[in-house]
């Protein structure tokens, strides 16, 4: 783990620095006690805060000098030392007691280092008033984080402001980098003769793959590079996935398992289903997979010029969708005709926005003023005679979005209410169509 980037805390004495410093670095390193001026020497740890790793020195008080040789001068020079070894300065006042002269004295003396600062307005407790704003802005520094070092409230937000200053790991931002000039990798997927392959004529705009009544033409999943609208992708043909049961003929058993490795691979399947037959049990067994597979679904209706009760269809549709997808709620649906080429705009914009959320990453600060308020209107169940106590949450990675969610007696919150949060997290940040995992992390201390 690297922890090259170093922060320091610094500020005047009792305003917390050392309850921060112990919670960021997960133990009780540092003497902690109402009296003032408890910490002489500055402190080093390592630090953990959610996915962000960081070397971190408590700083004693930045107070008068005194004169030189004297206690207060050697801890002064401590702390300057301390303060030229790191990237980043928080800068600690107090909620309660407001702004004092020595914090303006303070800040003055930090703006000389020429170093980032944050400043930290502690023991707040949830309370951001007016007056509080109000009164942190009289030091003139534009990133402000109010928070409890005490109870961990704010670090969100403390992560967030940290992350611009914080060294990129190269070998991610290059292969962010490269996913995003790479074409959008999509799978055809379906039942038999539900117009795969004429779908896929229509999109390239020629008479690429075979095509005619007969079920099963396609054996092969066809890799095609294309360009739609100006766009790059890659459009996978799929031979269809019957039920196992029907399936004797070794040929199509093994071109099942290469749809199904296929899928593995894609940013996002369509799922092609025929209108006038919507929702074989086989066409949720073929979605249940892209969504175990972690991909992006989109479906496509099929035949739509055959239908004539074109509103009651999809409504029953969307029903049976909500009742049986709710892994992939709010997925979307889109009526198209292969064979006249009529809603592919459509589908493709669906395709898009569901690769856009699929891709999605939200930030720490955001997620969490969320999740206080999920807990608060909602809070999780007793269970055994215990409640269980949800901390934090961050976005561990996207494709799919996955999130790590930290907290006391996670073991036991129900599956109820992980759908609750994931169905929460679909409607706030635009997640539908696209599988939600979480990682259920031990311990209640993110920053352990």
């Amino acid at each position: 783990m690297d922890h090259a980037f170093t922060i320091a805390i610094a500020g005047r004495p009792n305003v917390g620095k050392s309850t921060l410093f112990n919670r960021l670095v997960g133990k009780a390193m540092a003497l902690v006690d109402d009296q003032p001026g408890v910490t002489r020497d500055w402190r080093v740890g390592q630090a953990v805060l959610f996915d962000l790793p960081f070397t971190l020195y408590d700083t004693a008080g930045l107070e008068e000098e005194g004169k030189k040789g004297s206690l207060n001068q050697r801890i002064v020079a401590q702390t300057e030392t301390a303060l030229k070894n790191c990237d980043v300065i928080l800068l600690m006042v107090d909620g309660i007691a407001g702004i004092l002269e020595d914090d303006r004295e303070i800040a003055r003396k930090l703006r000389k280092t020429g170093k980032p600062i944050l400043l930290l307005v502690n023991k707040c407790e949830g309370n951001t008033s007016d007056d509080v704003l109000s009164d942190a802005s009289k030091l003139g520094f534009e990133s402000r984080v109010f928070i409890s070092a005490k109870h961990g409230e704010g670090l969100g937000d403390l992560y967030e402001n940290l992350q611009p200053y914080a060294p990129q790991d190269a070998a991610r931002e290059a292969e962010e980098k490269e996913e995003e000039t790479k074409p959008v990798h999509i799978v055809i997927a379906g039942r038999p003769n539900a117009g795969k392959s004429t779908l896929v004529n229509q999109l390239v705009g020629h008479e690429r793959m075979l095509t005619g009544p007969e079920p099963g033409l396609t054996r092969d999943a066809i890799h095609i590079p294309h360009t739609y609208k100006g766009k790059p992708i890659r459009l996978v043909d799929t031979a269809g996935m019957r039920k196992k049961a029907r399936i004797d003929d070794k040929l199509e058993k093994i071109s099942v398992q290469e749809t199904l490795r296929a899928i593995r691979l894609a940013h996002v399947v369509i799922l092609v289903i025929d209108a006038a037959m919507p929702f074989d049990k086989q066409d949720y067994s073929i979605a249940q997979h892209v969504e175990k597979e972690g991909r992006g679904l989109v479906i496509a209706i099929n035949k739509w010029d055959n239908v004539l009760q074109k509103t009651e269809t999809l409504r029953m549709i969307a029903a049976k969708l909500e009742a049986s997808l709710a892994q992939l709620a709010g997925v979307s649906f889109v009526p198209v005709s292969a064979l006249h080429g009529k809603g592919l705009d459509a589908l493709m914009k669906a395709v898009d926005d569901t690769y856009e959320a699929w891709n999605k990453r939200t930030s720490t600060g955001k997620l969490n003023r969320w999740f206080e308020e999920m807990l608060s209107s909602h809070p999780p169940p007793m269970v055994s005679g215990g409640r269980i106590k949800p901390r934090y949450i961050t976005q561990v990675k996207a494709r799919p979005p996955t999130f790590g969610m930290w907290g006391s007696r996670l073991d036991k919150l129900p599956e109820s209410y992980l759908r609750f949060l994931t169905n929460g997290l679909r409607r706030t940040f635009d997640l539908r169509g696209v599988p939600v995992r979480w990682r259920l992390m031990k311990g209640d201390n993110p920053y352990d």
